[in-house]
């Protein structure tokens, strides 16, 4: 028992006074507690729609004007386990898999200050362009990333709601690879990891109000920004084997923060 009236205070308070400045202090914070609200069961109808997206013209299949070889297709071999596919047809397009909470039972939207964490297989062939991205009445696109072959070592990081936009270089994303993504939907900036290491915040957001329907989607590209596919190849496809958005909840949980000892923000340019 302590003596002096609230002297477990004033110790408390005296072991945190470091963090306001000096070599080696921690900062003290007020960390928000996220709460999974959302992870992704691609064979579930109840939380995806499959094979249509009012992101393209009057819901699909097709989409020619985005420069993409698509045709939707609703058929579960080609997104429902979480491997997106597309396959070459007789007409030179592509049935596509394509995978959107927009109409679902449902309906679920990202909102401002949501956090989205992903795992994802890039693809081999050219002409791929997978993507993870958000969409409602006809914008609120923000690209969690997309990705072609023939700039093997780039990702495309997109924020088109209040544009801004980054590429991403690193030896560690290649064709075939596994890469790590998360993004922050803040009202005021946009942030995204890949591989735990910040590499982009955007310094505009969303803004407060902001909310948007998730697509997941294998495109093929047509030819007019990135190749086509080469000849002879018939098939592609990528893998998302991890998708989890997760939201701020009231309060937050006290935390000391370590100054960090060397950059662990990694901003590139192309």
């Amino acid at each position: 028992m302590d003596s002096e009236p609230l002297g477990w205070l004033r110790r408390l308070t005296s072991r945190l006074a470091p963090a306001v400045g000096g070599e080696g202090a921690v900062a003290v914070a007020f960390r928000p507690r996220l709460t999974p609200v959302f992870t992704a069961d691609f064979t579930s109808p109840a939380q995806w729609v499959a094979g249509r997206s009012w992101a393209y013209p009057d819901g699909g299949p097709t989409n020619p004007g985005d420069n993409k070889l698509d045709h939707l297709v609703a058929d579960p071999a080609y997104s429902r386990s979480g491997v997106f596919r597309a396959t070459l047809r007789a007409d030179g397009n592509w049935d596509t898999g394509l995978l959107t909470t927009e109409g679902s039972d449902e309906g679920f939207m990202v909102r401002t200050g949501d956090v989205l964490e992903a795992r994802v297989r890039l693809p081999v062939e050219t002409g791929a362009w997978p993507a993870i991205w958000t969409w409602r009445d006809g914008g609120q696109e923000i690209d969690v990333f997309e990705y072609h072959p023939d700039n093997p070592d780039l990702l495309e990081l997109s924020n088109h709601v209040r544009e801004a936009h980054r590429y991403h270089r690193d030896p560690s994303v290649r064709p075939g690879g596994w890469i790590e993504l998360k993004v922050e939907f803040g009202r005021n900036s946009v942030v995204w990891w890949v591989d735990g290491v910040r590499v982009f915040s955007d310094g505009r957001g969303v803004g407060r109000g902001w909310h948007a329907y998730l697509i997941v989607n294998l495109s093929v590209c047509a030819g007019r920004y990135h190749p086509a596919p080469d000849p002879g190849v018939e098939e592609m496809s990528y893998e998302v084997s991890r998708l989890q958005v997760s939201r701020p909840t009231r309060g937050g949980l006290p935390g000391r923060i370590p100054r960090p000892s060397g950059p662990r923000t990694v901003d590139r340019a192309p």
